[in-house]
Protein backbone atom coordinates (compact mmCIF):
# COMPACT_ATOMS: atom_id res chain seq x y z
CA UNK A 1 0.00 0.00 0.00
CA UNK A 2 2.70 2.25 0.51
CA UNK A 3 3.81 1.69 -2.83
CA UNK A 4 0.21 3.23 -4.08
CA UNK A 5 1.16 6.54 -2.30
CA UNK A 6 -1.77 5.35 0.23
CA UNK A 7 -0.72 6.26 4.41
CA UNK A 8 -0.07 3.48 6.25
CA UNK A 9 -2.68 4.36 8.88
CA UNK A 10 -5.30 3.72 6.33
CA UNK A 11 -3.76 0.71 4.65
CA UNK A 12 -5.35 -1.68 6.31
CA UNK A 13 -8.75 0.56 6.13
CA UNK A 14 -8.64 0.41 2.10
CA UNK A 15 -7.57 -3.54 2.18
CA UNK A 16 -10.47 -4.09 4.13
CA UNK A 17 -12.70 -2.14 1.55
CA UNK A 18 -11.29 -3.81 -1.74
CA UNK A 19 -11.82 -6.88 0.09
CA UNK A 20 -15.94 -5.49 0.52
CA UNK A 21 -16.22 -4.84 -2.66
CA UNK A 22 -14.48 -7.87 -4.50
CA UNK A 23 -16.68 -9.85 -2.05
CA UNK A 24 -19.82 -8.29 -3.06
CA UNK A 25 -19.32 -8.21 -6.87
CA UNK A 26 -18.50 -11.91 -6.90
CA UNK A 27 -21.49 -12.64 -4.90
CA UNK A 28 -24.28 -11.26 -7.43
CA UNK A 29 -22.14 -12.34 -9.68
CA UNK A 30 -22.49 -16.07 -8.64
CA UNK A 31 -26.21 -15.46 -8.11
CA UNK A 32 -27.34 -13.16 -11.58
CA UNK A 33 -25.42 -16.21 -13.31
CA UNK A 34 -26.11 -19.41 -11.30
CA UNK A 35 -29.17 -19.08 -8.54
CA UNK A 36 -31.34 -16.75 -10.67
CA UNK A 37 -31.03 -19.16 -14.13
CA UNK A 38 -31.86 -21.79 -11.51
CA UNK A 39 -34.84 -19.99 -9.60
CA UNK A 40 -36.43 -19.44 -13.10
CA UNK A 41 -35.70 -23.20 -14.08
CA UNK A 42 -37.75 -24.13 -11.50
CA UNK A 43 -40.44 -21.96 -11.72
CA UNK A 44 -40.77 -22.84 -15.34
CA UNK A 45 -41.51 -26.54 -13.66
CA UNK A 46 -44.12 -25.55 -11.30
CA UNK A 47 -46.14 -23.79 -14.48
CA UNK A 48 -45.98 -20.57 -13.53
CA UNK A 49 -46.80 -17.79 -16.05
CA UNK A 50 -44.77 -14.60 -16.65
CA UNK A 51 -46.45 -12.20 -14.29
CA UNK A 52 -46.68 -14.43 -11.22
CA UNK A 53 -42.66 -15.42 -11.87
CA UNK A 54 -41.86 -11.50 -11.60
CA UNK A 55 -42.45 -10.83 -8.03
CA UNK A 56 -40.56 -14.51 -7.26
CA UNK A 57 -37.66 -13.32 -9.09
CA UNK A 58 -37.44 -9.63 -7.20
CA UNK A 59 -37.35 -11.38 -4.27
CA UNK A 60 -35.17 -13.94 -5.03
CA UNK A 61 -33.23 -10.60 -6.54
CA UNK A 62 -33.15 -9.33 -3.09
CA UNK A 63 -31.92 -12.21 -1.14
CA UNK A 64 -29.08 -12.42 -3.13
CA UNK A 65 -28.31 -9.05 -2.84
CA UNK A 66 -28.46 -9.66 0.88
CA UNK A 67 -26.53 -12.54 0.91
CA UNK A 68 -23.40 -10.49 -0.97
CA UNK A 69 -23.81 -8.10 2.05
CA UNK A 70 -23.31 -10.11 4.70
CA UNK A 71 -20.51 -12.41 2.96
CA UNK A 72 -18.56 -8.71 2.15
CA UNK A 73 -18.79 -7.54 5.47
CA UNK A 74 -17.72 -10.99 6.85
CA UNK A 75 -14.46 -11.04 3.81
CA UNK A 76 -14.19 -7.66 4.80
CA UNK A 77 -13.56 -8.54 8.41
CA UNK A 78 -15.97 -6.42 9.53
CA UNK A 79 -17.64 -8.81 12.00
CA UNK A 80 -18.41 -6.58 14.61
CA UNK A 81 -20.20 -4.30 12.23
CA UNK A 82 -22.45 -7.64 10.74
CA UNK A 83 -23.12 -8.99 13.95
CA UNK A 84 -24.23 -5.04 15.31
CA UNK A 85 -26.11 -5.11 11.80
CA UNK A 86 -27.88 -8.45 12.21
CA UNK A 87 -28.86 -7.33 15.84
CA UNK A 88 -30.70 -4.18 15.15
CA UNK A 89 -32.21 -6.36 11.86
CA UNK A 90 -33.51 -8.39 14.02
CA UNK A 91 -35.08 -6.01 16.50
CA UNK A 92 -36.19 -4.01 13.78
CA UNK A 93 -37.89 -7.16 12.16
CA UNK A 94 -39.65 -7.99 14.84
CA UNK A 95 -41.48 -4.51 15.65
CA UNK A 96 -41.89 -4.31 11.55
CA UNK A 97 -43.52 -7.92 12.18
CA UNK A 98 -45.76 -6.88 14.84
CA UNK A 99 -46.97 -3.18 13.15
CA UNK A 100 -47.20 -4.68 9.72
CA UNK A 101 -49.19 -8.11 10.57
CA UNK A 102 -51.26 -7.65 7.80
CA UNK A 103 -49.49 -6.53 5.39
CA UNK A 104 -47.23 -9.63 6.16
CA UNK A 105 -50.09 -12.15 5.73
CA UNK A 106 -51.27 -10.73 2.60
CA UNK A 107 -47.46 -10.71 1.59
CA UNK A 108 -47.57 -14.77 2.69
CA UNK A 109 -50.74 -15.04 0.95
CA UNK A 110 -49.96 -13.62 -2.45
CA UNK A 111 -46.88 -16.19 -2.30
CA UNK A 112 -49.39 -19.29 -2.09
CA UNK A 113 -51.44 -17.65 -4.81
CA UNK A 114 -48.64 -17.89 -6.97
CA UNK A 115 -47.53 -21.28 -5.90
CA UNK A 116 -50.86 -23.31 -5.50
CA UNK A 117 -52.49 -21.47 -8.30
CA UNK A 118 -56.07 -21.44 -7.24
CA UNK A 119 -57.35 -19.21 -10.04
CA UNK A 120 -55.44 -16.99 -12.55
CA UNK A 121 -55.52 -14.02 -14.61
CA UNK A 122 -58.92 -13.71 -16.67
CA UNK A 123 -60.42 -16.32 -14.41
CA UNK A 124 -64.32 -15.79 -13.22
CA UNK A 125 -64.13 -16.16 -9.01
CA UNK A 126 -66.25 -15.93 -6.54
CA UNK A 127 -65.85 -16.08 -2.51
CA UNK A 128 -67.67 -13.95 0.44
CA UNK A 129 -70.69 -12.80 -1.57
CA UNK A 130 -68.22 -11.04 -4.35
CA UNK A 131 -67.83 -12.38 -7.49
CA UNK A 132 -65.79 -10.54 -10.62
CA UNK A 133 -63.10 -11.39 -12.85
CA UNK A 134 -58.85 -11.41 -12.07
CA UNK A 135 -57.73 -8.71 -13.65
CA UNK A 136 -54.30 -8.68 -11.93
CA UNK A 137 -52.48 -10.36 -9.28
CA UNK A 138 -49.65 -9.18 -6.69
CA UNK A 139 -47.71 -10.42 -3.55
CA UNK A 140 -50.24 -8.26 -1.39
CA UNK A 141 -53.50 -7.56 -3.27
CA UNK A 142 -55.39 -9.02 -6.28
CA UNK A 143 -56.99 -6.89 -8.35
CA UNK A 144 -61.32 -8.22 -9.21
CA UNK A 145 -63.36 -6.32 -11.91
CA UNK A 146 -66.96 -7.24 -11.34
CA UNK A 147 -69.36 -7.70 -13.90
CA UNK A 148 -70.89 -4.09 -12.96
CA UNK A 149 -67.81 -2.85 -14.04
CA UNK A 150 -66.48 -2.11 -10.26
CA UNK A 151 -62.76 -2.52 -9.61
CA UNK A 152 -62.22 -4.49 -6.30
CA UNK A 153 -58.80 -4.49 -4.75
CA UNK A 154 -59.13 -7.42 -2.45
CA UNK A 155 -55.97 -8.20 0.45
CA UNK A 156 -54.54 -11.84 -0.77
CA UNK A 157 -54.88 -12.86 2.65
CA UNK A 158 -59.15 -12.31 2.22
CA UNK A 159 -58.50 -14.64 -1.00
CA UNK A 160 -56.43 -17.86 0.80
CA UNK A 161 -58.39 -17.59 4.58
CA UNK A 162 -61.85 -18.41 2.61
CA UNK A 163 -63.27 -19.98 0.39
CA UNK A 164 -63.05 -19.89 -3.24
CA UNK A 165 -65.07 -20.61 -5.96
CA UNK A 166 -63.44 -20.47 -9.47
CA UNK A 167 -66.17 -22.01 -11.95
CA UNK A 168 -63.59 -21.97 -14.91
CA UNK A 169 -60.93 -23.72 -13.19
CA UNK A 170 -61.42 -26.72 -15.61
CA UNK A 171 -61.96 -26.78 -19.49
CA UNK A 172 -65.80 -26.90 -18.85
CA UNK A 173 -68.54 -26.53 -16.50
CA UNK A 174 -71.98 -28.09 -15.15
CA UNK A 175 -75.04 -25.79 -15.36
CA UNK A 176 -78.24 -26.19 -13.35
CA UNK A 177 -81.85 -25.02 -14.04
CA UNK A 178 -84.99 -25.28 -12.19
CA UNK A 179 -87.99 -25.53 -14.80
CA UNK A 180 -91.49 -25.30 -12.63
CA UNK A 181 -94.29 -26.81 -14.69
CA UNK A 182 -97.94 -27.47 -13.19
CA UNK A 183 -99.37 -30.43 -11.44
CA UNK A 184 -101.67 -30.76 -14.34
CA UNK A 185 -98.78 -30.93 -16.64
CA UNK A 186 -97.28 -34.16 -18.63
CA UNK A 187 -94.11 -34.33 -16.80
CA UNK A 188 -92.94 -36.36 -19.91
CA UNK A 189 -93.53 -34.08 -22.11
CA UNK A 190 -91.71 -31.29 -20.26
CA UNK A 191 -88.44 -32.98 -19.97
CA UNK A 192 -88.86 -34.24 -23.88
CA UNK A 193 -89.12 -30.39 -24.34
CA UNK A 194 -86.27 -29.52 -21.87
CA UNK A 195 -83.53 -32.11 -23.20
CA UNK A 196 -84.12 -31.36 -26.93
CA UNK A 197 -84.06 -28.06 -26.77
CA UNK A 198 -80.30 -28.76 -24.80
CA UNK A 199 -79.55 -30.94 -27.96
CA UNK A 200 -80.34 -28.80 -30.30
CA UNK A 201 -77.95 -25.34 -28.39
CA UNK A 202 -74.65 -25.19 -30.05
CA UNK A 203 -73.11 -23.97 -26.77
CA UNK A 204 -74.45 -27.23 -24.83
CA UNK A 205 -71.78 -30.11 -24.79
CA UNK A 206 -73.86 -33.19 -25.93
CA UNK A 207 -70.69 -35.34 -23.95
CA UNK A 208 -71.28 -35.11 -20.78
CA UNK A 209 -75.06 -35.58 -21.91
CA UNK A 210 -78.06 -33.25 -20.46
CA UNK A 211 -80.03 -34.56 -18.08
CA UNK A 212 -83.15 -33.61 -16.17
CA UNK A 213 -84.60 -35.24 -12.95
CA UNK A 214 -87.68 -34.36 -11.29
CA UNK A 215 -85.96 -32.55 -7.67
CA UNK A 216 -89.77 -30.55 -6.04
CA UNK A 217 -92.76 -31.20 -5.32
CA UNK A 218 -93.74 -27.50 -4.45
CA UNK A 219 -96.83 -25.46 -3.30
CA UNK A 220 -97.82 -24.46 -6.87
CA UNK A 221 -95.55 -26.01 -9.12
CA UNK A 222 -93.37 -29.39 -10.18
CA UNK A 223 -89.65 -28.68 -10.22
CA UNK A 224 -87.94 -30.22 -13.49
CA UNK A 225 -83.32 -29.69 -12.39
CA UNK A 226 -81.92 -29.76 -16.16
CA UNK A 227 -78.25 -30.52 -15.88
CA UNK A 228 -76.14 -29.24 -19.16
CA UNK A 229 -72.71 -29.03 -19.71
CA UNK A 230 -71.01 -26.11 -21.26
CA UNK A 231 -66.91 -26.14 -22.93
CA UNK A 232 -64.61 -23.59 -22.13
CA UNK A 233 -66.30 -21.84 -19.84
CA UNK A 234 -66.78 -18.03 -19.01
CA UNK A 235 -69.00 -15.75 -17.40
CA UNK A 236 -70.22 -14.59 -20.47
CA UNK A 237 -70.99 -17.59 -21.85
CA UNK A 238 -72.57 -18.90 -19.12
CA UNK A 239 -75.20 -15.95 -18.93
CA UNK A 240 -75.61 -16.08 -22.61
CA UNK A 241 -76.08 -19.69 -23.35
CA UNK A 242 -78.65 -19.99 -19.79
CA UNK A 243 -80.49 -17.38 -21.54
CA UNK A 244 -80.84 -18.86 -24.59
CA UNK A 245 -81.38 -22.11 -23.36
CA UNK A 246 -83.82 -20.87 -21.02
CA UNK A 247 -86.23 -19.06 -23.18
CA UNK A 248 -85.70 -21.84 -25.96
CA UNK A 249 -87.56 -24.13 -23.46
CA UNK A 250 -90.26 -21.35 -22.07
CA UNK A 251 -91.15 -20.48 -25.63
CA UNK A 252 -91.57 -24.62 -26.42
CA UNK A 253 -93.79 -25.01 -23.44
CA UNK A 254 -95.93 -21.99 -24.44
CA UNK A 255 -96.29 -23.89 -28.01
CA UNK A 256 -96.84 -27.05 -26.29
CA UNK A 257 -99.65 -25.61 -23.42
CA UNK A 258 -97.03 -26.15 -20.54
CA UNK A 259 -97.66 -23.83 -17.77
CA UNK A 260 -95.20 -22.14 -15.61
CA UNK A 261 -96.77 -21.84 -12.53
CA UNK A 262 -96.52 -18.65 -10.34
CA UNK A 263 -97.88 -18.32 -6.27
CA UNK A 264 -100.81 -16.55 -6.15
CA UNK A 265 -102.62 -14.98 -2.71
CA UNK A 266 -106.38 -15.56 -2.39
CA UNK A 267 -107.66 -13.17 0.32
CA UNK A 268 -111.31 -14.40 2.19
CA UNK A 269 -113.03 -12.30 4.76
CA UNK A 270 -115.03 -9.39 4.90
CA UNK A 271 -114.93 -6.05 4.32
CA UNK A 272 -117.25 -3.21 5.76
CA UNK A 273 -117.11 -0.04 3.52
CA UNK A 274 -119.20 3.03 4.81
CA UNK A 275 -121.87 4.50 2.68
CA UNK A 276 -121.37 7.54 4.56
CA UNK A 277 -121.24 10.71 2.04
CA UNK A 278 -118.37 13.13 3.22
CA UNK A 279 -119.01 16.52 1.55
CA UNK A 280 -116.91 19.41 1.53
CA UNK A 281 -118.17 20.67 4.60
CA UNK A 282 -117.35 17.86 6.53
CA UNK A 283 -113.90 18.57 5.53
Amino acid sequence: MNDLGIPEAYAETVADGILFVVAFVAVVVVGRVLVLPLVDRLLDRRGLDRHAKVPLKKLVNFAVYFAALGVAFAFAGFGNILTALATIGAAATLAIGFAMQDVIANFVAGIFIFTDKPFRIGDWIEWDGHSGVVEDISLRVSRVRTFDNELLTVPNSQLTDGVIKNPVAKDKLRMQFLFGIGYGDDIDEATDIILEEAEAHDGILADPEPSVRLTELGDSSVGLKSRVWIADPARSDFVRVRGEYVQAVKERFDDAGIDIPFPNRELSGTLDVSEEVVTAADD
